[in-house]
């Protein structure tokens, strides 16, 4: 299995008030991105908000059409599919999104949800989609029995374990893993981690995984591409594979002003902590009270009549 974009553009139009008949410009959320991602490999696309990087997860998930460009899927484009080709893309290709509390529906039993993705024309009986949804929630570290439940009966970690059973029901070779393990409690999301490594050894999964979070982009990840916006704030600029996560060149984008047009491909790794700040990153350490930061003061703020305020105190 390999997955292919190619110079993938997305210009979305700014219209004026509620019409939509004409367009004032264009944001530009992507501009000739170009990946590729074969089988057992993950790679990880990091950087700021408004980057673009969910626009390209909803580009490879077809549910928004390229401006211009092209996506291939095992060496056949995307747009010479026939629909028997698109329905088995959409088996291939599977997302786990970022919140699980709002990604799975209150009023379905999880049994429901997970199977969901199966299509009715599948040709599986009643009883042989019961056993591939109970084989997948074991897959994940889920009772069988956990089935018949619904999503409220479980806690955060539990409810993306089930996102993470509907995406493998259809026994998929590509997974996009959207901020898979940002809305959970830390001490979860090493077990989340550990869960998608240990399914992508197991089973070959290609993943590409998207996060502001680099240390875990970085457990997951065997490339990493970072994505930039451009200096206006309107457009996230090219962006492309990197052999590895080593630290940047000199002359790397990393290092220098970020550019528009331009693409920050590579990774420093990040410092190590400060000893101050160590405490309290180790499990169950606690800071003594006489050991507390003091507080500082922001600087004066200039009031509605012009004249200044003194600021309030903040912890740092």
């Amino acid at each position: 299995m390999k997955l292919e974009a190619i110079g993938l553009t997305k210009y979305f139009p700014v219209t004026s008030g509620f019409s939509m008949s004409g367009s004032r410009g264009w944001v530009k959320a992507l501009d000739g991105v170009s990946v590729q991602v074969a089988e057992g490999e993950t790679l990880g696309i990091v950087g700021e908000s408004g980057s673009g990087k969910t626009t390209l997860a909803r580009l490879l998930l077809l549910l928004e059409r390229p401006t211009a460009g092209s996506l291939l899927f095992d060496g056949k484009a995307i747009g010479d599919f026939e629909r028997d080709d698109l329905a088995r893309y959409r088996r291939a290709v599977q997302a786990v999104f970022q919140d699980p509390y709002s990604s799975l529906n209150p009023r379905m039993r999880v049994g429901d949800i997970v199977a969901e993705p199966l299509p009715r024309g599948s040709g599986l009986s009643r009883a042989e989609v019961s056993d591939r949804v109970r084989e997948v929630l074991q897959l994940v570290g889920l009772p069988r029995e956990g089935a018949a439940l619904y999503p409220h009966e479980f806690s955060g970690g539990q409810r993306q374990r089930i996102a993470i059973a509907r995406a493998l029901v259809t026994y998929p070779k590509f997974i996009i893993l959207d901020e898979p393990v940002s809305a959970l409690d830390v001490s979860i999301r090493a077990q989340i981690l550990n869960l998608l490594k240990h399914l992508q050894e197991k089973l070959g999964l290609a993943y590409m995984i998207i996060s502001h979070d680099l240390a875990a982009a970085r457990y997951l990840a065997t490339r990493l591409a970072v994505t930039a916006p451009s200096l206006h704030g309107s457009a996230p600029v090219r962006g492309a594979a990197a052999p590895s996560l080593g630290a940047p060149a000199a002359d790397h984008p990393v290092r220098r002003s970020t550019q528009p047009g331009k693409a920050a491909v590579g990774l420093p790794l990040p410092p190590a902590l400060p000893p101050s700040l160590a405490p309290l990153h180790r499990p169950g350490a606690r800071v003594a009270r006489d050991q507390a930061q003091p507080l500082h003061r922001l600087p004066p703020l200039l009031n509605d009549t012009g004249t200044t305020t003194p600021g309030t105190a903040r912890d740092e």
